[in-house]
Formats: C-alpha cells, structure tokens, sequence
C-alpha cells in the first residue's frame, strides 16, 4: 500500500535566501539601532521602539545587537533587559557577557530561581539576588518582569547606582514583548524613558482572553501590552524582520500564512539546505516521512482506527504517532543541514544529526493541546525512549502553550481541531495553532481524523480583529483554511495497511 500526497493548494513560496534573506533582517535591525542612538542622544521624538519578528527570525540576535550597541552610546548609562521567563534569559545573559564582559552584565534572579539557573549563565555574566549586590560598573541588568517588578526594587536600584529621577536605566528591552501581559508590564515601564520591545507578534497571551472587568469593554485586551496600546502612536518606531532563519524553505509560504500583512518575508534556508535521510523504511511508512523531508507541511487525515473517547481524548489517533515514530527511530534517521554564517551565506559545511547526537534543541517533539491527549503523548515518549535509548534530546513531548520560543528538528502534532464536531474556542486560537506549525527546523507533520475541511467549511464566520491578535485576521475558521492551503495533504485507511 501507498500514500499519494496532494500538493498544497497555495504554491510552495520563493523569495530571498541565503545572505540575501538575512540582509533585510540586518537593514531593519541597523535602521534601530540608528533611531535608539538618535533617541539616546535627544533628537528623535519616539518613546519607544518595537521590533516584531516572525517565530524563527533571529530577534534575540537582533536584541543583542540593540543592547551592545546601547551600552557603548555616550548617552546611555546602563539598560534593562527583562522577559516573562527565566529560561529566555539564561541564554541572553551568557551571550552579552560573552560579549561585553562578565563585570558588565548582571543576571538579576529570585531566590527561587536561583538554583537554575545555567552554568553557562553563570559562567559569562555576574549572578545577583539583591539590588545592593549588583555591582556599580554593570552596564546590563537582566531579569524577569516579575523579578524587577517587586514593589521597591526601582527605587532600591536608583539607590543603588545614585540615579536623580525615578528612572534607574537609559532604556528598557523587553524580550518576547508579545508575551508579557498588561500587569506585569505596568509594574516596570518605569525603569525606563525609553522601552525597546522585540518578538514574536504571534506569541500566544499569558492568559485567555476575555472581557476586560475593569474597563466593560468587549474590544480590549487587557493581557498583551504591546499590539493593543502602541500601533498608531506617533511616538513609537515599528517595524517587522523580514526573514526567518528557522524553517526550511517548504515551509516559508505556512510562515507567510500566519503573517499575511507582512509585506515581506524571506527564508535563510535555500531548497535543498535540510534533508530528512531515512533509506532503510519501506511501504506507506516511507511515502509520509519521504514527504514529511521535503520540508513542505504535511497532513496526514487518518481512518479507519478505533472511535475516540472525545475530540481532544483520542489514544487511538495517539497510537498511530507512535507506530509512526517506531518505525522511523528503527530506521535510523538522520537530520541532515547545511550551515551557514551570521551573514547567512552557506560555510559550505553540513552536518548530519542522528540519535544521541542532539546537543542542542530536539531531534522530535510530539505536541498537543491539551487533556489527555498530553499525558497519552507523554506516555508514548517514555516507550519510545525506553525502547530506543532515547534521551531528552532525541524525542519529547509537550503541550503547545509550554513549548512557546523553542525548537526542533521534527515536530509531530494532533490537529488542534481533529475529530472536533464544532470550532473550540481554546484549540482554535490563532497564537496556539501558530506555536504548533512553527517550531520546526526539518519537517512538520500534522495527523487529524478525516473531517476537518467539512468542520471548516460548516463553521460560522466571525470576521474582524479578535482581541489581542495584531492585524486583520479573521479567525477561526478563515485562518485555518488560509494555514491548511499550504499543506501536501494525504490520507490514510489504516484498514487497508
């Protein structure tokens, strides 16, 4: 038996790659620097500065741009660094320390979180739990948003480095703005006269949204601080990175579907720069991780297997993945890449990743929404690893809102909406089937009971802005069908395997 896939019904994308995709990322990122330096300096009117990246686009090596270039202007004294998470900031601190020295750049932590903080991190930048430990000479604070938030700290920093005004720092980054809710926002926008937020505009919100209870209004948002306030201030610089770095090049006209405003986006890979090499599968098994390794997004609509317990309670649709993941870790496979430098043009270098050689992000993850379905992925990791030897760096599972700014090589996903007999608020959310699609580096596969284009098709339109989501699109039921559009899509009776 085989599997015939169909093309996707929007054309493969083709634009810039290479050099030539990361040099618009590199225009916009200098056309920032230029405007926060006329800032600093006095003469620009703008308040604050928002960098909006595509997920893959390279925005924490355009912050560090920003801050190193910050730090060395006459007229910057010392900045902020701050994110939602710890984890996004362990990585950042050990780079800039790398970069401008471990005296320079101060990782400020809570007790709690001290203990996990890296060794890398520890290594590169100074770690403090107090204000008054910070040392004088730091250029670089880093912390979360909670962290510096607590009631007092801003004043206990202008204390400590003897600043006049009520902001301690020359400018505050906000890392993955799009994440950071209005609250904690609010409780360090005065570090800062001038904010510089960079990330992800399809960065699911910290919370559902919902309306507002304290301002009765059904249009705000009163989650995200950054897409609702700023877009049509006259004060606020904005622009968008025009390339992303992560996707192969299959995948860039899925990356486009979820930013259809953007006037531009390219991809760094060329076709042809990612392989998935699996010679030793045969049969069905082989026509969908053949075509999972053409980089191009795959669905796979499977029948014929045992009726679900609910719509997002499916262990037989689970099952499946992992017979599916068997035999692909029995074959051997291998994650095949060329490299390329900080400019982007290929070093003419390729590696070659298979089981145990993962050093960094995930050979496989396996991702759902929620309920059970979750914990029945998280079981089929564990038999797998078992089975295999596999380790964490080989195969995980995770749900989508836990696995936001990470990735790996190939993701496996359950269709938000598969089996679905209506469009569920929670699986339909734009931010939630973006994190989905968007973390791979080689191949994406999607698997869904049949059914999905008739639910789409049947389902009432809701058009406008919804809350919290930049642009005009119109969910859920036209996102879906513009996202699914880029997908080669194939189908499978397993009665018939």
């Amino acid at each position: 038996m085989t599997v015939e896939f169909t093309p996707p019904i929007t054309p493969v994308a083709t634009g810039e790659h290479h050099a030539a995709a990361h040099a618009g990322n590199a225009a916009v990122t200098d056309e920032a620097m230029d405007v926060l330096r006329d800032v600093l300096s006095g003469t620009a009117p703008v308040d604050r500065l928002l960098l909006k990246a595509a997920a893959g686009a390279g925005k924490s090596f355009a912050l560090k741009r920003l801050v190193v270039d910050a730090v060395n202007q006459p007229n910057c004294d010392r900045v902020a660094v701050v994110a939602f998470t710890n984890k996004q900031l362990h990585p950042l601190a050990a780079d800039l320390g790398r970069e401008l020295g471990k005296e320079a750049v101060c990782l400020f932590v809570s007790e709690k979180a001290l203990d996990i903080v890296t060794e890398d991190a520890r290594t590169h930048a100074t770690v403090v739990t107090t204000s008054k430990s910070i040392p004088p000479e730091t250029k670089v604070v880093i912390s979360t948003c909670h962290k510096l938030g607590v009631i007092g700290e801003l004043k206990r920093l202008r204390e400590r480095f003897g600043v006049v005004g009520e902001s301690p720092f020359s400018v505050l980054f906000v890392d993955e703005a799009w994440q950071v809710a209005h609250h904690l926002f609010d409780k360090v926008r005065r570090a800062a006269p001038v904010w510089v937020g960079v990330g992800d505009v399809g960065q699911l919100p910290p919370l559902e949204i919902g309306k507002n209870p304290w301002r009765g209004d059904p249009g705000h948002n009163p989650w995200r601080a950054w897409p609702t306030d700023w877009d049509d201030d006259r004060r606020t610089w904005s622009r968008e990175l025009p390339a992303v770095w992560r996707p192969a090049a299959g995948h860039l006209a899925l990356w486009r579907a979820f930013y259809p405003e953007w006037d531009t986006l390219n991809c760094v890979a060329a076709p042809g720069d990612r392989a998935l090499s699996a010679p030793n599968l045969t049969g069905w098994v082989a026509d969908v991780w053949e075509q999972v390794g053409t980089g191009v997004p795959t669905l796979l609509e499977v029948d014929g297997l045992p009726d679900p317990e609910a719509p997002d309670i499916d262990l037989p649709l689970v099952e499946f993945v992992e017979s599916l993941l068997a035999e692909l870790f029995d074959a051997g496979f291998a994650l095949e890449r060329a490299e390329y430098g900080e400019s982007g043009a290929p070093t003419g270098a390729t590696t070659s990743t298979k089981v145990g050689g993962a050093a960094g992000d995930p050979l496989v993850a396996v991702l759902a929404t929620r309920n059970q379905t979750v914990d029945d992925a998280a079981e089929v990791v564990g038999r797998l690893s078992d089975r295999f030897g596999l380790g964490e760096t080989d195969l995980l599972s995770s749900t989508v809102d836990s696995y936001q700014g990470q990735t790996n090589g190939l993701t496996v996903a359950i269709h938000p909406l598969s089996g679905a007999s209506q469009l569920d608020e929670f699986n339909s959310a734009f931010g939630r089937l973006a994190v989905t699609c968007t973390r791979a580096t080689h191949g994406l596969l999607m698997v869904a009971r049949p059914g999905l284009d008739e639910l789409l098709g049947d389902a009432p339109a809701r058009p406008g802005s919804p809350f919290g989501e930049p642009g005009n699109r119109q969910l859920p039921r036209q996102t879906h069908q513009r996202i699914l559009a880029t997908f080669a899509r194939g189908k499978l009776d397993v009665r018939d395997a």
